[in-house]
């Protein structure tokens, strides 16, 4: 049940706290009945919480820190995550279809069949995440950081990742079709079985070192 606490805050954006949010998990009988979409949680750290299957859609989490925060299966569609720590991270399956993570920090994240389809992930460090079977067609990872990243079976359909960082990566049998590479740098990727139709390589950095087939 609502309190007047939470009607103020719904009503004038003020952020809510980490304490209110394991109150309303507690109440509500489990994070997969957490209800915070479109709310202000600006900062919040929610760390280490179990978060799955919790619904965050268009939720404002700018600068919020979700380290090593389950949320898998979780929906963060629409959600602004600008600058935010998802470090570790386990979104598994979650929907982060058309979320802004412009400069967030997703290294180590695990992102397995997770949908990314038209996210703003422009500048955000990727390295050494898990995005294996994960959906990001059209995402905008302009300038990412994907070096080490495991993108096998990935959809990056019409993807842009001009500029990006993706030494030693992992792109076997992803769909690169229509991917635009212009001044990508892929040293050492594997591109072993990858679609590469209409993809635009323009630029792009290729080693020797650099497997396709």
């Amino acid at each position: 049940m609502s309190t007047d606490s939470d009607r103020i805050k719904r009503t004038v954006g003020v952020p809510l706290t980490r304490m209110e949010i394991e109150r309303i998990i507690r109440e509500s009988g489990g994070s997969a009945k957490l209800e915070v979409r479109g709310l202000n949680l600006k900062g919040i750290d929610l760390a280490y919480l179990d978060l799955s299957g919790a619904d965050l859609r268009g939720a404002d989490l700018r600068g919020a820190d979700l380290s090593e925060t389950d949320l898998t299966g979780a929906d963060l569609s629409e959600a602004n995550l600008n600058g935010a720590t998802l470090s570790g991270t386990v979104l598994n399956q979650a929907n982060l279809s058309q979320a802004t993570l412009k400069g967030a920090n997703l290294s180590e994240a695990v992102l397995s069949e997770a949908n990314l389809v038209e996210a703003n992930l422009c500048g955000a460090n990727l390295s050494e995440a898990i995005l294996n079977e994960a959906n990001l067609s059209r995402a905008n990872l302009r300038g990412a950081d994907l070096s080490g990243a495991d993108l096998g079976i990935t959809s990056l359909f019409g993807a842009t990742l001009s500029g990006a960082i993706l030494t030693e990566a992992n792109l076997s049998r992803a769909n690169l079709s229509r991917t635009n590479f212009f001044g990508a740098t892929l040293d050492g990727a594997n591109l072993t079985d990858a679609d590469l139709s209409d993809a635009d390589l323009s630029g792009a950095v290729l080693t020797d070192e650099t497997r396709s087939g």
